[in-house]
């Protein structure tokens, strides 16, 4: 990367929101850049970041006080930090409905945080930024999504018969999507990685839950990492952990909270029979999991199984980020049913649905579409399409022209 900023997709839906909205709320993990988006956007604004403790005392002890002085309109970071204020600042916004006077930040999940959640309900813009995508990192348009679910991809035969390189896929999905570490060397984006968990734990988890002894979330966490894109067994985690079931769910809950994991529910249909009931786990940013389960890039190879769902939480996180400029109100799951078939990635919007399956290999082929062909049968009129997504070079079909093969790299060159 060079030294201009990045260019953010979700940047127009922010500019949207402040033009019509009294309160913006811009929400991701810690270090996705939500700080240099907000300011780049809003650089009139005054700022006020509650990691700063004298901020946040005066915030906390007097809320009405502190609002009082604030420049009109201001940025504020890290507002999970300081909920006594979301009450008085909905007070000042019903006597002053004028558009964009609060720009936020926040980097913890504060709808599900209950009581944040309901201070927020209804009154505020809430945008989720994540790590960059691979077509932020390459200046693309990131118009993969749009483009598919519109109708757009075509079969197409590469002119060059040589796939993208295995390792430079590889490189690519351990790096993940924020931005410090990508400007580092694959070891010392890993300490950086390390780093920022140890840092989060011991500082942010205070915000979003009641834990007695942070390395039980450490240890949760690296067994999650094994775990990516897999189906999420609370019971075994219990026992490997040796900790209470309800401990590993309130230890789970704050990993959500944080945007460190996110569950991807089942999806079901009221007829559908024979459905597994159970979601998938994946972390946010496939980096940060690779690290965490000690993947490097040679693993490719050498670890084909563990490295397929890496790939599938790489994908998901490509998907569900360029959803937040393509459309806000698809919604992701995934699909399983008794019989072991499954899809990695189903998506909806209403009943329309449309599946992604993911796979490593570099010559896709009809055996690798069956759960998206079972996932067809189960929709009828509402299946739109599917997409095998893969390491070959080529975008062709596979014997239905709703079923296309696309190679990864259309993830982030379209």
């Amino acid at each position: 990367m060079d030294g201009n900023p990045l260019p953010r997709g979700l940047a127009p839906a922010v500019r949207a929101a402040l033009a019509d909205t009294p309160v913006v709320c811009l929400l991701g993990p810690r270090q996705c850049g939500k700080t240099t988006l907000a300011r780049s956007l809003a650089p009139g604004y005054g700022y006020v970041t509650f990691d700063d403790e004298d901020a946040l005392t005066l915030a906390r002890s007097d809320p009405n006080g502190f609002l009082a002085a604030l420049p009109d309109p201001v940025i504020l970071d890290e507002i999970q930090r300081a909920p006594e204020l979301l009450r008085t600042l909905k007070l000042s916004v019903d006597r002053n409905r004028r558009p964009g006077r609060f720009l936020l930040t926040g980097s913890a999940n504060l709808l599900l945080l209950p009581t944040l959640g309901e201070s927020l309900a209804g009154r505020m813009a809430l945008i989720e930024l994540q790590p960059l995508t691979a077509s932020e990192q390459e200046r693309a348009p990131g118009n993969f999504l749009s483009n598919w679910l519109a109708g757009r991809l075509k079969p197409a035969l590469a002119a060059s018969p040589e796939p993208t390189p295995a390792l430079t896929l590889a490189t690519r999905v351990i790096a993940g999507g924020f931005p410090e570490p990508l400007t580092r060397s694959p070891a010392r984006a890993r300490a950086w990685h390390r780093d920022y968990v140890r840092a989060l734990l011991e500082r942010d988890v205070k915000d979003v839950a009641r834990v007695k002894e942070p390395r039980d979330l450490t240890r949760l966490l690296s067994l999650l990492a094994l775990r990516t894109g897999q189906l999420l067994n609370i019971s075994t985690l219990s026992n490997e952990l040796d900790l209470q079931r309800d401990t590993v769910e309130n230890h789970l809950a704050a990993c959500e909270r944080l945007y460190l994991v996110r569950r991807l529910q089942p999806w079901h249909r009221h007829a559908a029979k024979r459905l597994i009931k159970t979601a998938k786990l994946h972390f946010v940013d496939s980096g940060l999991a690779a690290t965490l389960a000690n993947l490097a890039v040679e693993d490719w190879h050498d670890q084909k199984d563990r490295f397929g769902h890496l790939l599938e939480t790489f994908v998901l996180q490509q998907l569900t980020a360029q959803a937040g400029w393509t459309d806000p109100d698809l919604n992701f799951w995934h699909y399983r049913d008794k019989d072991q078939v499954e899809v990695d990635i189903v998506i909806t919007r209403g009943r329309r649905t449309w599946g992604v399956e993911v796979k490593a290999t570099a010559t896709p082929t009809h055996a690798d579409i069956s759960g998206l062909r079972r996932l067809a049968a189960q929709c009828g009129e509402d299946f739109a399409g599917g997409v095998l997504i893969h390491a070959g070079n080529h975008l062709i079909t596979l014997g239905d022209p709703r079923l296309l093969a696309v190679p990864l790299a259309k993830l982030w060159e379209i």
